[in-house]
């Protein structure tokens, strides 16, 4: 009689499982709003690496051929590598990795918009009126906002504005 009384108890109750339901019911009410931000962040992020590649797609293109290549930036964080005054040789879709991003892009005087920077057969930015020089990128609901700056030599460097010049590799 013992064993039967054994094989009955073997489980779980109601009340144990309402009480895991409401523990898994509170650490996903906690979690979401950390993990949607991780994912934002993650889109900013991907459109400043995205950038920053494109720039040196089209600084080695201006290399590898010794002419005149453009980076443009389109809408939002989508940009094409062409030669200068001609075709196209590689773009990006704002809606790839990072449809929730706004940027804003600043020319070399700081004060003007710009969407263009050429690059020479050298590698080095020709000096144009407007040139693109940085390129800030946001979204709403992220707390690590990023740029990406291009220096004189046609580097391309991405940095968070955040944090404190010198304090970090990562300081723009």
């Amino acid at each position: 009689m013992l064993s039967q009384a054994k094989k009955f108890k073997s489980g779980f109750t109601i009340i144990e499982l309402a009480v895991v339901v409401a523990v898994l019911g509170i650490l996903v009410t906690i979690a979401v709003p950390s993990f949607q931000a991780m994912i934002i962040n993650s889109q900013v992020r991907n459109a400043a690496e995205s950038i920053a590649n494109g720039l040196q797609k089209a600084r080695g293109e201006a290399v590898a051929r010794n002419r005149n290549v453009e980076f443009v930036m389109g809408a939002d964080s989508s940009w094409v590598v062409r030669l200068a005054g001609g075709a196209d040789i590689e773009s990006r879709l704002a809606s790839e990795g990072s449809r929730d991003v706004t940027r804003t892009a600043v020319a070399s005087d700081l004060t003007t918009a710009a969407t263009t920077v050429t690059f020479n057969g050298l590698g080095g930015v020709v000096a144009n009126a407007g040139s693109l020089a940085r390129v800030s990128l946001t979204a709403p609901g992220a707390n690590r906002p990023l740029q990406v700056r291009i220096g004189a030599g046609g580097n391309a460097k991405m940095c968070d504005p955040s944090l404190a010049t010198g304090s970090s590799p990562r300081a723009c």
